[in-house]
């Protein structure tokens, strides 16, 4: 029967799993070379999770990325765990209690840290095993914003040239590799990508192939805004679990339990129904004690508790009085090593140990000796009864109370007590009545149960309309409809034939069924229209970098080599089919100092002239 209430209790519940990181191994010594050409490292630099591999040639290139790890580090403090250095990744374990002390090199989703980002990249290389002794001799892929600032990318290309000392490096854009890997090889594309990541959604149009970067737009908010979001609505519907609702949590919500609505209006409407709200709301249940509040122990067993607890302070008295005779008789023997010197005439020692005992005269040193005499002796009494009472405990057999007028306590033993004041709590009933047991006033299971209901579609909600946490941004089906409108009727059918979604942030169910009513809403009627999901929408970014890596080779054109590094710059790139476009830095010629000179006395005479005509 028990059995069976308890499984009809845990009803759609689910308990967090607060999965704790495991530290990443230290990987054998990676692939050289394949021939003659070194085997590139593919590096995805994600702001929620940075992933790492190896590009190997061949019919099977290898599996999923070897190290996979979250993009933030923490410093160790000097003196904690034996001064440990900075911490980075799965090597963190459990984030939560590092919350404060985590850091990114990250500003959304730019890398902006130098600093930071080297430990990341440290850690990489270290537990790829990477076997080149001082610089890091392989081709690197790395991935990138969208157009990105000069600047980062000079530091990143300043980075990995300097510090590691690579050959060479490729940059390209996550969503871009996701493309060329879902759709088929040397096919020329034209599609919209929906990107949407831990901090940012990106809405990117493709023409044959290559991005136009012109009319790409991005929404600031990912699942990163939705986790906060969800954090302070389950905070306001329970403040009795402020710390329990943690950031951690949260993604474990949004990823295993939330959907997107195909219609949000119509979705809420169907959560005011009871028997729909019991059907799918989802109780997350936190951790909890599962031990009673009240105590089943009888009166006998409270009655020796009681005299155990009485025991342990009577001996603990002892001891202290012990200590306390100690001291004064060590101090008493001191007053009278210096009452001796007095006897024996020796007044210049004598006078030396009154001043470093703090005393003025030898008839105060004679009223110290008495008082401390007086209490070591009443001391050594108490001390004695003690022991008797002890001795009288171990002998009674009586189960009754011991007589306490035996242990008639001074004010010492009464200090002594109050600090053991919460062991005798519980008062002597005059009358003893039969205990029953204790029974609690409520399920401490279900109070600590979170009920997540609307907030399963209200959370990721928040990139459709951005209104909902208070941001003054268009949501996605606003921000297609815009780049759309930007192009000719042509162009605008060639693009929605192949829309296509990427991103952790995309993997909610229902999505896909979302962006097609929002484009069937927006578009002319009876038109055509196709949305594809990435086959993988977290890791195929990296899988594309690997084939773009492999099927590039041996083409120069596309890698960024130390002599352009030395020549034009850390801001350079070589454009390909997934990367940014590059917009160089033009600075304005500075005219010579003699056209200067000369343009400055013409501009003096000019004026002088026009001085003369006024006057």
């Amino acid at each position: 029967m028990a059995a069976a209430t308890t499984a009809g209790l845990a009803t759609n519940v689910f308990p967090f799993r607060d999965a704790r990181a495991a530290p990443d191994p230290v990987l054998e010594a990676g692939p050289v070379a394949h021939g003659s050409l070194p085997v590139p490292l593919v590096l995805d630099n994600g702001s929620f999770q940075a992933r790492a591999g190896w590009a190997c040639p061949g019919p099977d290139p290898g599996p999923e990325p070897r190290l996979q790890f979250r993009a933030v580090c923490a410093r160790g403090r000097g003196g904690a765990r034996g001064g440990a250095g900075p911490q980075v990744g799965n090597a963190l374990g459990s984030l939560e209690p590092l919350r404060w002390m985590l850091r990114s090199p990250f500003d959304r989703n730019v890398p902006v840290n130098l600093e930071l980002q080297e430990l990341l990249l440290d850690y990489s290389f270290q537990h790829l095993g990477v076997s080149s002794q001082g610089c890091v001799d392989h081709p690197i892929v790395l991935t990138e914003a969208v157009c990105t600032p000069l600047y980062s990318r000079q530091m990143m290309s300043e980075l990995l040239f300097e510090c590691y000392g690579i050959p060479k490096v490729a940059y390209g854009i996550d969503s871009l590799f996701s493309f060329y890997h879902n759709n088929p090889k040397n096919m020329i594309s034209s599609g919209l990508i929906i990107s949407s990541g831990y901090q940012c959604t990106h809405i990117l149009p493709i023409l044959q192939g290559r991005l136009d970067a012109r009319n790409c737009k991005r929404i600031n908010l990912g699942g990163s805004q939705a986790a906060g979001y969800l954090q302070r609505l389950l905070q306001l519907k329970y403040p009795g679990h402020l710390a329990a609702i943690t950031l951690s949590r949260m993604e474990e919500i949004l990823h295993e339990h939330s959907y997107i609505a195909e219609d949000y209006v119509e979705e809420l409407q169907k959560w005011r129904c009871p028997d729909y709200y019991e059907d799918n709301v989802h109780k997350m249940q936190l951790p909890f004690s599962s031990k009673l509040l009240g105590s089943t122990l009888t009166s006998e067993e409270k009655q020796e508790r009681r005299q155990q607890q009485l025991r342990r302070l009577q001996e603990l008295n002892a001891r202290r009085r012990e200590e306390k005779l100690q001291l004064d008789q060590e101090r008493l023997d001191r007053l009278l090593y210096v009452q001796e010197l007095l006897e024996d005439g020796q007044m210049d020692q004598f006078h030396k140990a009154l001043i470093e005992l703090n005393m003025d005269s030898p008839e105060e040193l004679q009223s110290y000796i008495q008082k401390l005499s007086a209490a070591v002796e009443q001391a050594k009494q108490k001390i004695l009864q003690a022991e008797v009472s002890l001795e009288v405990d171990v002998v009674d057999s009586k189960p009754e109370t011991p007589d306490l007028e035996q242990l008639e306590p001074s004010l010492e033993d009464v200090e002594n007590i109050n600090d053991f004041e919460p062991l005798f709590s519980e008062e002597t009933p005059e009358v003893e009545k039969p205990v029953a047991t204790v029974q609690p006033v409520f399920n401490l299971a279900a109070y600590h149960q979170l009920f997540v209901g609307t907030e399963r579609i209200r959370a990721p909600e928040i990139i459709f309309q951005p209104s909902l946490i208070g941001e003054e941004q268009a949501g996605i089906a606003e921000t297609l409809q815009y780049i759309l409108d930007r192009y000719p009727k042509d162009v605008q059918e060639l693009l929605v034939q192949n829309v296509f979604l990427t991103g952790g942030n995309m993997m909610y169910p229902g999505m896909k069924v979302r962006i097609e009513k929002e484009l069937l809403e927006m578009r002319p009627f009876q038109s055509s229209f196709q949305v594809q999901l990435a086959s993988n929408p977290v890791l195929d970014a990296w899988y594309g970098a690997r084939d773009w890596a492999l099927d590039h080779l041996d083409n120069e054109d596309v890698w960024i080599t130390r002599k352009d590094y030395e020549e034009k710059g850390g801001g350079y790139l070589r454009e390909h089919c997934a990367s940014n476009v590059y917009v160089p830095i033009r600075l304005p010629k500075q005219a010579s100092r003699s056209a200067e000179t000369q343009a400055s006395g013409k501009g003096l005479g000019a004026s002088g002239g026009g001085a003369s005509e006024q006057a």
